[in-house]
């Protein structure tokens, strides 16, 4: 009992609170693992995927790079939806449309090697830094994106 209560002492702050040491959790990363990254670039041709907020926080850019142009033309497909979809703010974002400029998003036939991205609009500043995300656009789907 008196380990006990020297122990309890000795994790006190000067304040007389008790504190827990903070450790991260070996299991949260920012990184999609590796062999996410080989599925969607062997399944839909595309490696490099990145969602990022705006400073302003109301849109979310989604970008990729094409490696096989043929299994990624779905993702340029202007036929197809794209919808980003965040479960832990239960929203689903889609691309806004400029009156003058069209949707916000890039859909021109994809080549290998370049690079292309689309914006979704995230008013109300749901979509936070830190949350997971999935990208469906028709076929395709991507899930566990780490929004930076």
């Amino acid at each position: 009992m008196a380990l006990a209560s020297l122990i309890l002492l000795a994790a006190a702050d000067p304040a007389g609170a008790v504190t827990a040491p903070h450790r991260k959790s070996p299991y949260l990363s920012r990184e999609t693992p590796a062999s996410a990254r080989q599925y969607y670039a062997g399944l839909w041709g595309v490696d490099q995927m990145a969602v990022k907020l705006t400073e302003s926080g109301q849109l979310v850019r989604f970008t990729y790079r094409v490696i096989d142009a043929g299994k990624a033309a779905p993702l340029n497909d202007r036929s197809l939806t794209p919808a980003l979809t965040d479960e832990q703010a239960k929203v689903v974002l889609q691309i806004p449309t400029m009156e003058k400029v069209g949707p916000l998003r890039q859909s021109m036939p994809p080549e290998n090697g370049k690079a292309y991205w689309m914006v979704f609009s995230n008013k109300g500043n749901h979509v936070k830094a830190g949350h997971r995300v999935s990208v469906a656009i028709g076929p395709v789907r991507i899930d566990d994106l780490f929004v930076q």
